[in-house]
């Protein structure tokens, strides 16, 4: 379901007006629309509670108007998922109490301060899919460091050789799962829970009747393997506290699941391009980035400064920023978005004049985060707040 042109011609325009007097190229967020999406994944999560996926948002400003002053969680909310020790620490030390690692780290640097803090080591769980991980852990913290970890199973759909998902953990299976759970405790860890994430469902839009067939096989498939999984690796450890699920894409699916006790969203708050051809909700974006016209190479072609923001994945069309405002511009396929300059074309290129906004949705959502130093936040009322990004706050995590 593709944004409305109404909604996207008034967020623009409530973006546009309120922050008139700043020079492109710069990101803006409209929060009465980032609001209206997390009122819409708390709906779509239907009582199960949401872990924020902080590598989708890359700002704490936002992160806090979802969370809380504390990140400690509200409304449907609940705990961080971080994609870097360092950045869970960092939020730690800003307050949040319930942060789960989405990948394995290896950092031994970050995981020296881990183990020195018995604050950072209740409060973050750490994700692992190999005993080998947690021998890093262990050889950096020592044996009075108890690490709380959760076990990533892989939720990819194969049929026959075909690989349909992201190439996570190499544990599969529940008897691989229960293995896995018993390395750990052997080697003095805490198992605290299962992750399962369906990319090929979460990640995959609804492009076409092939597509929708196969994602429901998928949600299947996971659903009675994620229960068997979870059982064999409670038969080890007794209860667990996360059986963690799914993504903004996939959170109906998810939920589903009478086995799973929490969902994880990030990207369904600024709602980026890649999210336009999912028929499971509606979406808003909230989320663009404006730079400005710069020349006028031939007619009907405008050149804007930068853009060339492309987003991490397959390299394609895809990955791509789109043009979001004028209406009816596209990229050209011989240049794409560039480095310190991007050329558009369409209708509305021949109204462009020198100087004049062009708006760009990104391919993502918290990438673009490390481009800017600020997000401009407009509020319903008109105003705006410049809120550091990670990057602004001089925090670089990979």
């Amino acid at each position: 379901m593709r944004q409305g042109t109404g909604d996207i011609r008034e967020v623009v325009a409530r973006l546009d007006a309120a922050t008139r007097s700043l020079d492109p190229p710069f990101a803006a967020v409209d929060m009465t629309t980032v609001e209206a999406n997390a009122a819409d994944l708390v709906r779509r999560a239907s009582g199960l509670p949401i872990r924020v996926a902080s590598k989708s948002v890359r700002c704490r400003a936002v992160l806090q108007r979802v969370l809380g002053p504390e990140l400690s969680g509200r409304d449907g909310f609940r705990g961080l998922m971080t994609f870097s020790l360092r950045e869970a620490i960092w939020l730690v030390r800003q307050g949040a109490d319930d942060v789960l690692m989405g990948y394995p780290t290896v950092d031994r640097v970050a995981l020296a301060e881990y183990a020195a803090d018995s604050r950072l080591v209740e409060r973050i769980t750490l994700m692992l899919d190999d005993p080998a991980q947690l021998d890093v852990v262990r050889s950096v913290g020592g044996a009075a460091v108890v690490p709380r970890v959760c076990l990533d199973v892989d939720a990819s759909l194969r049929i026959g050789r075909l690989h349909l998902g992201a190439r996570r953990s190499p544990v599969r299976t529940p008897e691989q799962a229960a293995d896995l759970a018993r390395q750990v405790v052997a080697r003095g860890g805490s198992v605290a829970g299962v992750m399962t994430y369906e990319a090929q469902i979460a990640g995959l839009p609804d492009s076409n009747p092939a597509v929708v067939l196969v994602k429901k096989a998928s949600a299947r498939e996971i659903g009675g393997r994620r229960r068997a999984v979870v059982a064999a690796v409670r038969d080890v450890v007794g209860d667990l506290a996360i059986v963690n699920s799914g993504g903004s894409g996939s959170i109906e699916v998810s939920v589903e699941g009478s086995d799973v006790t929490e969902v994880t969203a990030g990207s369904g708050l600024f709602v980026p391009a890649l999210f336009d051809d999912y028929r499971s909700f509606a979406p808003r974006p909230a989320l663009l980035f404006a730079t400005s016209v710069v020349r006028r190479p031939a007619a009907g072609i405008a050149t804007v400064f930068g853009g060339g923001y492309v987003a991490s994945g397959a390299a394609g069309k895809s990955r791509l920023p789109v043009p979001a405002w004028p209406q009816r511009l596209r990229l050209l396929g011989a240049e794409g978005a560039g480095e310190v300059q991007t050329p558009v074309a369409g209708s509305a290129a021949e109204d462009l004049s020198v100087g004049d906004r062009v708006w760009f949705r990104h391919a993502k959502a918290g990438e673009v985060c490390e481009r800017f130093t600020h997000l401009h936040l407009v509020e319903a009322d008109g105003s705006v707040t410049a809120a550091p990004t990670y990057r602004g706050e001089g925090m670089c995590f990979g």
